[in-house]
């Protein structure tokens, strides 16, 4: 550890995150576009973890789902796009350019590669004639205002083109060229997801043509990203930041330079945070809990997680692929986890009952019956689900 470099203990770390994540009381927010400024990013690929995450951080949570909704589909504030780590997130829309350089070009251009060397392969149509499907279904959808793939391919039966997929081999499949074809105008930045089909929890959506946005240098957009993610999470370690963008090591530490991160002592190593933010950092004034989704941003913003999960408590809280299930928080750090009975009643289970203290279930019991009172009868179940959720939400 540097030496003159300044120790932020965990207590503080916890602080901080209390406040910047807008999970303690005070700290709330008015709406989801709030949330999605502070937060930088909402893991989006299980559509209701948006909602939810949304809901545990604002001041009335009763509008989660009109508010956000609005917000999506409505004033298109929010975007749900690939980014980092090539996995869907809800972005302010502002940031459509940032994320879009910063973590999409790289990405996008080995999917495209992927998905002509998979058709050469099995003998199907060439690039020039995938460019021409691309161009026409960009087209449709932009007649459309919005579509599913079924009905662009309405527009353009090209779409509806089939190829074998890894022949020979014990994962051979047939691939839809639409299916493969708006993943990859996804990661481009082409098109996003629209509204779905069904109600907020649903898996299935429609596609929208992207806002339009500058394009921007990549280790400009790199440090711009860093910067406002390191405002809410830091500090943050290196390798914390190298696995939340998905970047390579010799990236981050360019955007760490351009940004003029300082460096600080944590248990783990050397932190850092932007400039301005090395001294102490004020907490929330009352104690605070909260119910957090599967897959929320808090939860999962980090890779060293000891100094707000214990290391002994992640079999029963992840799958086998690393996605966290529901978590019960209090005071910064994870005391259990709660999951939604068939009736719709939420329950909860702390990990270490005697570690909260009265007030702590208390608080806890709150903010059940918080999540309760909004998403109401509303069944949500977790589309990753990890071993307590499942024990939970079998009653």
């Amino acid at each position: 550890m540097g030496e003159g470099q300044r120790y932020i203990d965990v207590a503080e770390r916890r602080a901080r995150l209390a406040l910047r994540h807008r999970l303690a009381g005070a700290a709330r927010a008015a709406a989801p576009e709030e949330v999605a400024d502070s937060l930088v990013a909402l893991h989006g690929t299980d559509p209701a973890t948006v909602y939810l995450a949304v809901g545990a951080r604002l001041a009335d949570p009763t509008g989660t789902v009109v508010e956000t909704e609005r917000a999506l589909y409505e004033d298109r504030s929010l975007v749900r796009m690939h980014g980092m780590r090539h996995t869907v997130f809800v972005f302010p829309t502002n940031l459509t350019a940032v994320v879009h350089a910063s973590t999409g070009l790289v990405v996008a251009a080995r999917e495209r590669a992927k998905l002509l060397k998979d058709m050469a392969k099995a003998g199907a149509p060439d690039a020039a004639w995938l460019k021409e499907v691309e161009e026409s279904a960009l087209a449709a959808l932009a007649r459309r205002g919005q579509a599913t793939a079924t009905e662009l391919a309405r527009d353009e039966p090209r779409l509806r083109e089939q190829f074998v997929y890894a022949a020979g081999k014990g994962y051979e499949g047939i691939h839809t060229v639409s299916t493969r074809l708006l993943k990859v105008l996804g990661v481009e930045g082409k098109v996003v997801r629209g509204r779905p089909l069904g109600s907020w929890t649903s898996t299935q959506f429609r596609w929208a043509v992207a806002p339009e946005h500058p394009e921007l240098d990549v280790a400009g957009a790199q440090a711009e990203l860093l910067r406002r993610w390191l405002a809410v999470c830091g500090p943050a370690t290196e390798g914390d930041l190298k696995w939340w963008t998905g970047w390579k090591v010799t990236d981050v530490r360019r955007a760490l330079a351009a940004v003029g991160a300082r460096a600080v002592r944590l248990d783990e190593g050397t932190g850092y945070v932007v400039e301005g933010d090395v001294d102490p950092a004020a907490g929330p004034a009352e104690p605070w809990a909260a119910l957090l989704p599967g897959l929320d941003p808090t939860a999962m913003g980090w890779q060293e997680r000891d100094w707000y999960l214990p290391r002994e408590w992640r079999p029963l809280l992840f799958d086998g692929s690393g996605n966290v299930g529901p978590t019960v928080w209090l005071d910064g750090r994870v005391v259990g986890a709660w999951a939604q009975r068939p009736d719709g009643e939420i329950v909860w289970r702390l990990l270490d009952p005697g570690g909260v203290g009265r007030e702590g279930e208390a608080l806890i019991a709150a903010e059940a019956e918080r999540v309760r009172g909004w998403v109401g009868a509303t069944k949500v179940t977790p589309r990753f689900r990890t071993p307590l959720e499942k024990e939970l939400a079998a009653g």
